[in-house]
């Protein structure tokens, strides 16, 4: 099995955790490397709440709950994350909430998950494996203009639509049931990729963003962090894409600064109260880090903190 690599995990529960006595979220549990760190920092009054979409992860997390009594382990998405603070904070306030997305180096290397374009397994990329569309289900059914779409919206790929076309005509003749199935006819279609990247990289991408419901989730995620944190407390969120860091960067800066209006239109700053402030600039992986998990060279983390 493979081991994950905990990705910017002092810097993130040092920004996290500011009172050892609070009630925190690890948003995306994992394999745990995040929550066992911030239950060391915790106080015997502190709790952590843990929440994943991963049965294997919820099973990790199962016997820390076990093991630590101030840890409770939650199966579903952070989307939800409002129900089960109201489940199991006996009231406690929110002191911090840490969000790690994307994928675990487990699910991205286990064959069986269908996430690697590397080694074969069949097409599934669901997080939670328990219920969903697989990707052959989406693939096999999809209309090409959709599949498009989801290349193009979620995978950053602008041969979206000649990547399309190439696999409706294939699975017209034979379906596809393997991930190297998909990667080689992507990969013939393929005019031109990114140098050091292989060509399915963004398509794959898309296909697990729109399956999971990735961008949805954190939309509604960023949303119910910001209403359930107490005063003073922390917002952390470290993303490993384009397309999540924007939402979290636009995120903060809406909350930090208001709506941008016309400057025709008068108002005063009691009109829109900051309701965040943004801590110190984006961080990033250091130079150490990335040589011993290459993975990590695309996170960034930003860190802010309610301010009503």
């Amino acid at each position: 099995m493979s081991e994950h690599i905990t990705v910017l995990l002092h810097e993130a529960v040092d920004a996290l955790v500011q009172d050892a006595d609070g009630l925190y979220l690890d948003c995306t549990f994992g394999r745990g490397g995040h929550s066992r760190l911030i239950l060391e920092k915790l106080s015997e009054n502190g709790r952590l709440i843990g929440i994943d979409k991963d049965p294997r992860a919820i099973a990790t997390g199962e016997e820390l709950q076990v093991a630590d009594s101030r840890f409770q382990i939650c199966h579903g998405s952070f989307a939800d994350m409002s129900q089960w603070i109201s489940d199991h904070s006996n009231g406690k306030p929110v002191a911090g909430i840490l969000m790690d997305l994307g994928v675990s180096s487990p699910q991205l290397d286990e064959a069986e998950r269908g996430f690697s374009f590397m080694k074969d397994g069949p097409l599934d990329m669901r997080m939670d494996t328990s219920s969903g569309l697989t990707a052959r289900e989406w693939i096999a059914n999809a209309k090409e203009e959709e599949i498009a779409d989801v290349f193009y919206q979620f995978g950053e790929e602008r041969c979206s639509r000649r990547l399309a076309k190439a696999i409706v005509m294939r699975r017209e003749i034979e379906p596809f049931e393997g991930t190297l199935d998909l990667a080689a006819v992507i990969k013939e279609a393929h005019p031109k990729w990114e140098k050091n990247k292989h060509p399915a990289t963004r398509a794959f991408q898309g296909i697990r963003i729109f399956l999971n419901n990735e961008l949805g989730d954190l939309e509604s995620g960023l949303q119910s962090a910001f209403e359930r944190l107490d005063k003073s407390g922390r917002l952390v969120v470290i993303s490993f894409h384009s397309l999540e860091d924007r939402m979290v960067k636009r995120f903060i800066r809406f909350k930090e600064k208001g709506p941008q209006l016309p400057p025709e239109i008068p108002f005063m700053d009691k009109d829109f109260p900051k309701e965040l402030k943004h801590i110190g600039k984006a961080v990033k992986a250091s130079k150490e880090e990335v040589e011993v998990n290459v993975r990590s060279r695309s996170a960034i983390m930003r860190i802010a903190e309610k301010l009503l």
